[in-house]
């Protein structure tokens, strides 16, 4: 079965036959026993400290359509090496792209987006008030403006609705979260512990969106609830949406409750706030397990795990785009 491997240390990646020669190396610059990695059992790869290779590692990595993706000092996602698309589609392509050009289409489909993300935040929200952790205000004042995302005219009106969700959905931390403060939503750099971990892990939802989309005939870069730009793959920025609430937020809840992560975890500069990496270890860990866990899924009837609904997503979206079957993005029934 194919794993995701996260390289924490700095080292130099090399092939040696059919597989992966890690040749990292400690604090002080010392090379330690190198780890061997059969190439059948690489699904992706993350990278956070500084990696040494060259043209042939990344051939043989290509071939064996294998990502990898990287991450600055600050968990920043610095990007990703994707091999060449395997599953080109021009049919796909040009209706995704008539999809984003026609207004009232892409319009349509943003609206889904922040409905879904909108109804899985909810759902968290819901829990922790049935549990009387938060004031039942927070869930009034996000379900009012929920209910005026299908009467937006346009993507910015829309982005603005969704922004005031998501403000509202952070001022609940506080409330939610134990021994750890959180105030306010801050990103470059992350200023505590909580925007520290929100901030990794939305990265490392966003990475997985890019994975699920290579695996499709979508073309990453052109999507309908954020501005296609440079340098950026804005198509799993708007898949990211509706995952993070189920997938990252729950996490980061279930790390910090059950004592999981602590404050010593995290390393507090001047102005921004990092996480040590062994509780990043932890994360990743947990993350891992979270991603293979199953549910049953309604539609299906049968077990789909949290990983291939994120692919399931990217199919009802082809389908949507090629007039096949309306897009109901996913939102969670428990």
């Amino acid at each position: 079965m194919k794993k995701t491997y996260y390289l924490f240390n700095p080292g130099r990646l090399s092939r040696k036959d059919n597989t992966l020669k890690f040749q990292f190396f400690d604090e002080d610059g010392n090379e330690k026993q190198a780890r061997y990695i059969p190439i059948e059992t690489i699904d992706n790869l993350y990278c956070f400290g500084s990696l040494d290779a060259n043209s042939a590692l990344y051939n043989f990595l290509g071939k064996n359509n294998i990502t990898v993706h990287f991450f600055d000092y600050y968990e920043h996602y610095t990007g990703s090496f994707l091999p060449k698309d395997y599953l080109l589609s021009g049919k796909v392509i040009v209706a995704q792209v008539k999809n984003y050009i026609d207004k009232n289409k892409r319009l349509k489909i943003a609206q889904k987006i922040v409905d879904a993300a909108a109804f899985n935040l909810e759902k968290n929200l819901k829990y922790y008030k049935n549990r009387d952790k938060i004031s039942e205000d927070y869930l009034k004042q996000i379900e009012q403006l929920h209910s005026k995302v299908f009467l937006s005219t346009s993507i910015d009106e829309l982005m603005g609705i969704e922004g005031n969700i998501r403000n509202i959905y952070y001022s609940s931390f506080n409330e939610i979260l134990n021994e750890f403060e959180f105030d306010v939503r801050t990103k470059r750099p992350p200023k505590n512990e909580v925007n520290a971990m929100i901030s990794f892990l939305n990265m490392i939802c966003y990475t997985l969106c890019i994975d699920m989309i290579y695996h499709t005939q979508l073309n990453p870069t052109i999507s309908f609830l954020h501005e296609p730009g440079e340098r950026r793959f804005s198509l799993a920025l708007d898949l990211s949406e509706i995952f993070k609430p189920i997938l990252v937020d729950r996490l980061i809840f279930s790390l910090i409750n059950k004592k999981q992560v602590q404050i010593d975890d995290f390393d507090n500069k001047l102005n921004y706030c990092v996480i040590k990496d062994k509780a990043k270890k932890t994360i990743v860990q947990s993350w891992d397990e979270k991603l293979s866990t199953t549910i049953k899924h309604r539609s299906l009837n049968r077990n789909v795990s949290y990983k291939n609904l994120v692919k399931l997503e990217c199919y009802k979206l082809v389908k949507h785009i090629m007039n096949l079957e309306e897009y109901k993005p996913f939102k969670a029934w428990w």
